[in-house]
């Protein structure tokens, strides 16, 4: 559907790009469609070795400024409701107007990063806008590990301030990220053959959500319930799985099982509920637990039965420290993401902390655990965090502009998730701030963005763009 909205390059752009596959790591066709655009308005433009587009603009005004790099992600985690039919490689978001938000109907909206996205693709159309010169840098699979800022070489960027479009509070201005890495445990499973009916339990109605920036929220994994509830029942297990993405709190959970005596286990499951609801009544008030009789062939020996609860009972998740200097900043979170089984029982953890040896000292944890169960644990690189530098020139100007527009300053902060600008400052010594849109719930079905805040973001963004190239 057309949105109809303000600014209409930006949601113009946003719209197209909408109708594009650009999950992660499957980034092909929104590259692409990027360097056409490109072409097409007649800009030097060039895609690296991992696939990175960069692109370079003429100063429309201030042809002396410096050039200001526009960062942004072209991916977008791909999540949608177990009972939604769409296909991510095809299907376009399913996007629509709700008073003063746009949603998707059961899928994540990809707001983040397509606002972002957008907003430079717009900019890169507009003739009418004073800006020196400028270059954009999109990056490829910022969700599932920094490809793309990981593989970005030393040289190819020319800007000398970079503003990313991937913060999702407006009114904000972000100078620093955490920094992060990933956990994978396997634990060997043994099997028992069995014939019959046994129970299939599912876990939903969670918010779920981004790992980061929501995690302070205390909401509920259905993992950790998953494993609660299979925990304090005396049930043989079949089968266990729940979440999707590192990066976004586990909302569904599903296990077979046998259970000892049928009536009891449907007791216990309604005796669960109704706890569930109670310790999550402000936070995930919609939890529920349904089940069904399904066909099992094979359940965990008690060996492997009582190993797995065990582990997914211990592993943490949630909340582990606290910023000691910055209130209500998370300093150290850890998400337990993702589990399946099959031969083997997998898990994947993902956890974040602004500080570096606090990061290691949780992924040890892990690791520790793990190693207690009998898993073999794997560690992904870490990326690291960015660190804030209050004395910025870029930060002063944007500090200036916003209250040239709105009469007051915005709030200085650092984020609890992951951003390139940590990797890419390894590698450029740029002057970096970021902004973005007001988007809640990111990584989850339940993903907005707010119309207004985009205006806003855009007049935000034209005034830091041209009050760098007047006073620089």
């Amino acid at each position: 559907m057309k949105l109809n909205l303000k600014p209409e390059l930006l949601w113009k752009y946003f719209e197209e790009i909408s109708s594009i596959p650009r999950c992660s790591k499957h980034e092909e066709k929104v590259a692409e469609y990027v360097v056409n655009v490109a072409k097409k308005l007649g800009h030097e433009v060039m895609r690296d070795d991992v696939g990175n587009v960069i692109v370079r603009k003429k100063a429309t005004a201030y042809e002396n400024a410096p050039m200001v790099t526009l960062q942004a992600h072209l991916d977008m985690v791909c999540e949608k409701n177990r009972d939604v039919e769409h296909d991510f490689e095809k299907d376009p978001i399913d996007v629509y107007v709700d008073g003063d938000m746009v949603k998707a109907r059961g899928t994540t909206l990809g707001a983040d990063n397509g606002i972002g996205v957008a907003a430079c693709l717009a900019i890169m159309e507009d003739k009418d806008i004073k800006h020196g010169p400028l270059e954009f840098l999109f990056t490829i699979d910022e969700e599932t590990g920094m490809t793309g800022a990981f593989g970005l070489k030393e040289g190819v960027l020319k800007g000398k301030m970079l503003i990313n479009v991937d913060t999702e509070e407006f009114g904000a201005v972000y100078i620093g990220c955490a920094g992060g890495g990933n956990s994978t445990l396997t634990l060997p499973i043994k099997y028992e053959k069995v014939e019959g009916k046994g129970m299939e339990i599912t876990i939903r109605g969670l918010k779920g959500g981004h790992s980061g920036t929501e995690i302070h929220e205390g909401r509920a994994n259905s993992i950790k319930l998953m494993a609660r509830l299979l925990y304090n029942t005396d049930a043989k297990v079949g089968s266990i799985e729940g979440g999707d993405k590192f990066n976004a709190i586990p909302r569904e959970a599903t296990a077979k099982i046998i259970p000892s005596n049928k009536d009891d286990a449907l007791k216990k499951v309604k005796e669960f509920e109704k706890i569930f609801k109670n310790e999550y009544s402000v936070s995930d008030p919609g939890v529920t637990i349904a089940t069904k009789d399904c066909n099992i062939e094979r359940i965990f020996d008690s060996a492997s039965q009582k190993k797995v609860l065990e582990l997914l009972m211990g592993l943490p998740h949630g909340v582990l420290a606290m910023d000691q200097q910055v209130k209500g900043l998370v300093e150290t979170s850890t998400n337990l993401a993702r589990v399946r089984s099959s031969d083997k029982l997998e898990i994947m953890m993902s956890s974040r902390s602004s500080v570096n040896s606090a990061l290691e000292a949780t992924m040890q944890s892990i690791r520790a655990i793990g190693e207690l169960a009998g898993a073999k644990v794997e560690e992904g690189s870490m990326y690291p965090g960015w660190k804030p530098n209050l004395d910025s020139k870029l930060l002063k100007i944007a500090v200036e502009s916003y209250k040239e527009l709105y009469g007051k300053e915005p709030e200085i902060k650092a984020i609890h998730a992951g951003l390139e600008t940590g990797v890419i400052g390894g590698k450029y010594d740029m002057d970096m701030i970021s902004i973005g849109p007001q988007i809640e719930h990111p990584h989850s079905p339940d993903e907005v963005v707010y119309i207004s805040s985009v205006q806003k973001f855009w007049d935000y963004l034209l005034k830091i763009l041209e009050n760098v190239a007047k006073k620089s």
